[in-house]
């Protein structure tokens, strides 16, 4: 009997199924599960080069994304303080602009400008001293028709503009045609920067002469510095005549043609001041009114500091307003954003790479599984038809599959371990790389709501505002790293025909900020948000009106309270404005409201024309302003206004 012949004693095992099989030792199992054949060293290079080119690719668009978005909520919060700021400007300018027509109402100066003589002279000069200290401008004069000074405020200073003369000044030669003059300039006398307002004097319809009015508008930069704020105004020749920054102070915001440099310098508009370009690295403008500015910084990085800048011009001049926003915050928060999207992608192309390779072990195993059945199966058929060796035969190869089945077992179990401990390396490190970035938004907040406790102490509402906003940042910022993105919701503009209550006294509380005094205040604030029926600006120019008057009331004081209260009706509401003042005598009563008639002392400035405009801006938008003296002392003033009707929800 030869081996090649199957007997009873030693039958023909066959062979194992081709679907599952191992070439040769080393080769990886073969079988229908199995990944066609590629080439190893290939495969290995070219998946940490893709796994590395989409990291920085979802990192950049992580950061573009991030950078847009911090973008845009920036321009819309950025907007609505360059409006009030801009209102600030415009009505610090605005509260001259009639002063210079008043000079047409006195008979002394026309009796100068038409028969000039020294006794009229003197008593113009002592006329006009006054009405300057009243009105708290820095100088006042009258210009006759050949542009030659007659009378001025400052007649006994060593800077005396009497005899000077003016008549190559574009406000002059404006005004004198009828024409409202209006020019910003250094003067040529002792270089002093001001803002003049001139207007033509007329006598039975001749111009007989021009009043002009200079003012002071530093006080405006400094409440920009006090509240941190970077801005600043330029004029028709686009040459920056305020600013935060003393460094950006008459310099062009945009390059001038020597043509133009020539015109300018032979004006004496600037004096001799050399009119050098703003400093920029890079302009690049996003719309209209918006551009990305660089400065160049030798402090901060190389590349210079990058400010998104929005502008608007102001009512009433040729000027135009400009703010400057930081954007180094944005850039870092978008860095990290961009940085976080990488890591993620990275997370998660690990575990998708894990579980590939885990399905591939898998699914060799169970056709290994499956083969191993269907040739166990064959063998025990054969072996129940033969003798006792065969049986003992089985029996041995029983055991060795017993024994294969616990080495695969083994083998299984090591396998999950090996992948549990990847994944608890994994799950350290994202852990470490989430704490390493709530440690910069905790310790930022622990920084920002200090600083905002006492910013609120110090009434800084604005600064204290803006570092709520920031806190708010980092909040949500803290949030995304937790629990993935959310998007925010968006308020949308309001209307510009209706009026806010809360957002007009918040307003009117910062333009009368100065005057305030160094003396304790007691502000008592009761009354609701509402929305009224005028004009935001009107509304506005009325409270500050209120506010001044009750501050000048109660000026020399020691103990100050402004109670602001509201009370709502059926169709108006009507906002109570109480000061603890030396309120107002009977006598005075019935002539509160009219023109020039004022109960404030000299020294305090009062024309008399507060509650006149403000009674009719009330009137016009169909309310009224009216005053009582109330039983407890001082003065009340009760503003009467048109509620706006209140607008239902659609899922109501």
């Amino acid at each position: 009997m030869t081996d090649s012949a199957a007997s009873p004693y030693r039958p023909a095992i066959a062979p194992p199924s081709p679907l599952w099989r191992r070439p040769t030792y080393g080769a990886p199992w073969v079988g229908p599960f199995s990944p066609p054949p590629r080439p190893r060293v290939v495969r290995s290079l070219l998946l940490p080069v893709l796994m590395l080119a989409m990291m920085a690719l979802i990192g950049y668009a992580g950061f573009r994304i991030s950078e847009h978005t911090g973008i845009a909520a920036l321009r819309e919060s950025g907007a609505r303080q360059m409006a009030l700021h801009a209102r600030g400007v415009e009505s610090e300018i605005g509260k001259f602009t009639l002063l210079p027509r008043l000079l047409e109402m006195e008979p002394k100066v026309m009796n100068l400008l038409e028969t000039p003589s020294p006794r009229l002279r003197r008593e113009v000069n002592l006329y006009l001293d006054g009405f300057n200290d009243r009105s708290g401008s820095r100088v006042v004069y009258v210009i006759d028709p050949s542009g030659r000074v007659q009378a001025s405020s400052n007649w006994d200073d060593f800077d005396s503009y009497v005899d000077e003369d003016l008549s190559f000044r574009a406000y002059f030669q404006d005004a004198i045609v009828g024409k409202p003059g209006r020019f910003y300039g250094i003067g040529s006398t002792i270089g002093e920067s001001g803002y003049y307002l001139a207007h033509s004097l007329k006598n039975h319809g001749h111009i007989v002469g021009v009043g002009v009015v200079k003012v002071r508008l530093e006080s405006v930069e400094q409440r920009w510095r006090d509240a941190g704020l970077q801005a600043f105004v330029s004029d028709e020749n686009q040459i920056i005549i305020l600013a935060s920054d003393p460094a950006h102070k008459l310099r062009a915001v945009t390059p001038l043609s020597p043509q133009k440099r020539e015109k300018l310098a032979l004006s004496l508009q600037y004096h001799w001041w050399a009119l050098t370009d703003l400093k920029t690295l890079r302009r690049e403008p996003l719309g209209p009114g918006e551009e990305l500015i660089t400065f160049p910084s030798e402090r901060r990085a190389p590349g210079g500091v990058r400010y998104l800048a929005l502008s608007q011009p102001l009512a009433d001049t040729p000027w135009r307003f400009t703010l400057l926003l930081p954007l180094e915050e944005i850039r870092r928060n978008a860095t990290s954003h961009g940085a976080l999207a990488a890591v993620l992608f990275a997370f998660v192309s690990f575990l998708l790479i894990a579980w590939n390779e885990r399905r591939k072990v898998i699914a060799t195993r169970l056709a290994a599984r499956e083969a191993l059945q269907r040739a166990n199966n064959a063998l025990e058929r054969r072996i129940a038809e033969r003798t006792a060796d065969l049986r003992a035969s089985n029996a041995r190869l029983k055991a060795e599959i017993r024994e294969r089945e616990h080495t695969e077992l083994t083998l299984r179990r090591t396998q999950d371990d090996l992948i549990q401990a990847g994944k608890l390396a994994v799950i350290g490190q994202m852990a470490t790389s989430i704490a390493h970035e709530l440690n910069q938004p905790l310790a930022a907040l622990r920084t920002l709501s200090g600083n905002t406790v006492r910013f609120l102490e110090r009434g800084k509402l604005d600064v204290a505002s803006a570092n709520l906003g920031t806190i708010n940042q980092l909040v949500d910022r803290m949030g995304k790293i937790t629990a993935s993105l959310r998007s925010f919701a968006r308020r949308s503009d309001p209307s510009d025909s209706r009026a806010s209550l809360t957002q007009a006294v918040d307003a009117a509380l910062f333009l009368v900020e100065p005057r305030k005094g160094k003396g304790p205040l007691t502000l008592i604030r009761d009354f609701a948000d509402c929305q009224l029926a005028i004009d935001q600006t009107r509304l506005e120019q009325i409270l500050v009106n209120l506010f001044s008057n009750a501050l000048d009331a109660m000026q020399g004081q020691q103990e100050r309270v402004l109670a602001l209260r509201g009370e709502a009706g059926d169709s108006h509401y009507e906002f109570h404005v109480r000061d603890n003042g030396r309120g107002l005598p009977p006598d005075t009563m019935p002539r509160l409201f009219e023109p020039f008639f004022t109960t404030k002392p000299a020294a305090q400035g009062g024309l008399g024309l507060g509650l006149t405009i403000s009674a009719s801006l009330a009137a016009d938008a169909g309310g009224s302003l009216t005053a009582r003296q109330p039983d407890g002392g001082g003065a009340e003033f009760v503003l009467a206004l048109p509620l706006l009707p209140t607008e239902t929800s659609p899922h109501d």
